[in-house]
């Protein structure tokens, strides 16, 4: 694993979300900057137009459904109506892995998250468990793996373990341009994480914590980044692991 090394200081939490989900933007595609109320009128549109889309589909479990109802679902987050939208992101969860689309299932599982109902940290760690299980893309889990880390107590081992996730899987998972950015943020939040959890200044501190907290084997941090999953999620589970296990794709 590769050490932070001479970077600039760390962006906080909620810019590394943005910097992870916009990764793949061009300059061309970034929006302009919108007033609050053009954007509540905005996502309020976009909200109908779904509704109406989805209104016009049969029952069945298709991904098409599950899209609108995710698409809705971050609509509703958007408008401030959290409850409403964990009902809409839990029904396209349920379709997604149904059709065994794990990455939109974690993806639902991010938007269970962010509406803040009493399971939402059930949620996430679903989604975490999902996002480290299969190869979905590596940008999703590194963001999945950052709402733990938010949740996560500053001198608390699961923080640590969990931004070295991010950082194997950031390697792991892509390769040239896309991996040269994606593990520079990882390698920033890693040495954000090794600042809070133990004041964590230098290169050589930098190292010596690396080392005492094996985050440079995975085969020590994914068994105890499993173990707070557990915890997270206390029993509640949504699906059957060992049935979803027997899905993994040969690599």
């Amino acid at each position: 694993m590769q050490p932070p090394g001479a970077v600039p200081p760390p962006p906080s939490s909620s810019n590394i979300k943005k910097l992870i989900m916009s990764d793949n933007k061009t300059d061309q595609e970034q929006q302009p900057e919108i007033s609050m109320l053009d954007q509540q009128q905005t996502a309020e549109s976009f909200l109908q137009e779904k509704q109406a889309r989805l209104a016009q589909l049969n029952d069945a479990a298709t991904e098409e459904r599950a899209n609108l109802l995710l698409d809705i679902a971050e609509a509703y987050i958007s408008l401030n109506q959290p409850s409403e939208a964990w009902t809409s992101a839990k029904q396209s969860f349920d379709i997604f892995i149904f059709n065994e689309n794990w990455q939109g299932a974690v993806e639902a599982c991010n938007v269970l998250y962010q509406s803040e109902q009493d399971d939402s940290i059930v949620a996430l760690g679903q989604g975490l468990w999902l996002a480290v299980t299969f190869p979905i893309q590596a940008d999703t889990t590194v963001a999945t793996v950052q709402n733990l880390i938010d949740e996560t107590p500053a001198n608390a081992d699961g923080a640590a373990v969990a931004a070295a996730t991010a950082h194997y899987i950031a390697g792991l998972r892509t390769e040239g341009a896309k991996q040269e950015s994606l593990t520079f943020l990882t390698r920033h939040i890693l040495g954000q994480v090794a600042e809070r959890h133990s004041q964590v200044q230098s290169q050589d501190e930098f190292e010596i914590w690396i080392s005492r907290l094996q985050l440079d084997q995975p085969e020590e941090f994914l068994p105890r980044l499993a173990t707070v999953i557990d915890v997270m999620v206390e029993d509640k589970w949504w699906f059957d692991r060992d049935q979803l296990r027997a899905k993994i794709p040969d690599q």
